[in-house]
């Protein structure tokens, strides 16, 4: 019994430490919460690596194919030994700036985003285009809503964007595509989805079986509609589904306004199409892999990847990355959001 005794001690004890630990890490989160606009710009010359890349391998090509020179020859030519030729500077006019938006269910790269439009909206001299290249299957309702409006800044301010999808723009990914002039997908990347889901789970049963009781107070008839905890009504779920009609009609709505020549209704029913198919109903506009776009762009014009790099917060620079990771999980579980059921 004394062993038993001292082993239940010490799980309570290492409960309080782990419960402090989160606490702990939940509040530097928080407190590090305001640095949204701290960071840099990583600009790479695309133009210049691809270059860089045909010269390296014409170089390769040329010393494999042709019988090694003598020193007299080299010197003749003009070429001492171990000296690489010069590449030729291909001529370009213009630049041709591209980003890149891999989505998560909150579109978290949406912030990053915000900050390289703005960079080149605040240019005096107009890129010539600027391409995003897009892999997201969607996700929550709100954050892809603002992840699409900060693309349709560049369309507002008559950049031509063209809009690259080599995997998925699905549901909220979809959402942010149709705010570029064209849209451009391999053969088979997914596209569409244009729906909108939600489920919530509940534990009511459970609960009443325990003989536990849960309140919930609300001012509004419809403050809450659906919850996890409390006991569901017919009424609760029918004005769940008349929300969830509204933001798909609100979806359709964007995408109509965007892609005037699109029969929405035709392809609005939540299904997805692969490229050739998306091609064919008018989803996209062009089948090319993303980086053909861009040695094309290359040829004429000098292309520049931007990104913007976030500067950590206190929580990932203190704990690392793995822990603030857990506290956000942690922190998303304990509030219970409503809005984390419903997404794109």
């Amino acid at each position: 019994m004394d062993f038993w005794a001292q082993y239940g001690l010490f799980l309570l004890q290492a409960l309080t430490v782990l419960c402090v630990v989160l606490v702990i890490v939940i509040a530097l989160g928080r407190q590090s919460q305001g640095d949204d606009g701290k960071g840099r710009l990583v600009i790479t010359n695309l133009s210049a690596r691809l270059d860089a890349q045909r010269d390296q391998l014409k170089e390769a090509v040329q010393r494999a194919s042709t019988r090694p020179q003598s020193l007299w020859g080299r010197l003749k030519s003009g070429c001492r030994r171990g000296e690489k030729p010069k590449p030729a500077m291909a001529s370009r006019e213009g630049v041709v700036y591209v980003l890149d938006f891999k989505g998560d269910i909150q579109a978290s790269r949406a912030d990053a985003l915000k900050q390289e439009i703005t960079t080149i909206l605040s240019l005096e001299t107009k890129p010539v285009e600027v391409i995003i290249r897009l892999e997201s299957p969607g996700g929550l309702v709100h954050r892809y809503g603002f992840a699409a409006s900060e693309l349709a800044r560049l369309e507002a301010a008559e950049i031509p964007t063209t809009v690259c999808v080599d995997t998925v723009a699905a549901s909220g990914g979809y959402m942010m595509a149709v705010c570029a002039r064209q849209i451009i997908a391999s053969p088979f990347a997914v596209l569409g989805s244009i729906g909108v889901v939600a489920q919530v789970p509940n534990v009511h049963r459970f609960l009443k079986r325990h003989e536990i009781d849960v309140e919930l107070h609300t001012a509004g008839s419809h403050k809450r509609t659906l919850t996890v905890l409390g006991e569901n009504t017919p009424e609760g779920r029918r004005k769940f589904r008349d929300d969830l009609a509204n933001t798909h009609r609100l979806f359709k709505a964007w995408i109509h306004e965007k892609r005037p020549q699109l029969d929405v209704e035709s392809v609005a029913d939540g299904s997805i199409f692969y490229g050739q198919d998306a091609l064919a109903k008018g989803l996209i506009d062009r089948i090319s892999p993303s980086d053909d776009i861009i040695r094309e762009c290359s040829r004429r014009h000098t292309v520049l990847h931007l990104a913007w790099v976030q500067r950590k917060s206190l929580a990932k620079r203190l704990t690392g990355d793995v822990l603030s990771e857990v506290s956000a999980r942690a922190e998303s579980w304990l509030m219970k959001r409503s809005e984390d059921f419903t997404r794109l």
